[in-house]
């Protein structure tokens, strides 16, 4: 289903280019000229509101797709926290550190680990001179 909508999406995208380019322009960046006499490729009056017509109706379907799209993309995603990824914690190392207290932070989590080896920190030694 939304292989079929992505498909229609992008042809509407390329008409409404398309038809947005063929237009006749104020300023002269389109393919249909400003004027100074030139004829352009669509100048008569009745081309111009078929024109005007094709550009709403392909935006109007333009819109309709990327809603549909963006609805048919949130159906699929399940809602989740941050929290949840934090709740889980390594499972223990036998022999290794045990898992840190539920209230516990960085500090509390290293005094342990420094109490179970029971070995001091090296002390920075004095700067040379």
């Amino acid at each position: 289903m939304q292989t079929v909508l992505i498909v229609i999406h992008l042809i509407v995208v390329i008409a409404l280019v398309i038809v947005v380019l063929l237009q006749r322009s104020e300023g002269g960046m389109g393919l249909g000229g400003g004027g100074g006499g030139v004829s352009g490729f669509m100048t008569g009056r009745g081309q111009a509101n078929a024109l005007t017509r094709t550009t709403a109706i392909l935006a109007g379907i333009f819109f309709l797709t990327s809603i549909t799209l963006s609805v048919l993309a949130s159906q699929n995603r399940a809602p989740r926290s941050i929290l949840d990824g934090a709740a889980t914690t390594a499972p223990a190392v036998p022999g290794g550190p045990s898992a840190p207290a539920p209230g516990s932070n960085v500090l509390d989590q290293l005094r342990q680990l420094q109490d179970q080896s029971g070995a001091q920190p090296p002390r920075p030694s004095a700067p040379v001179q």
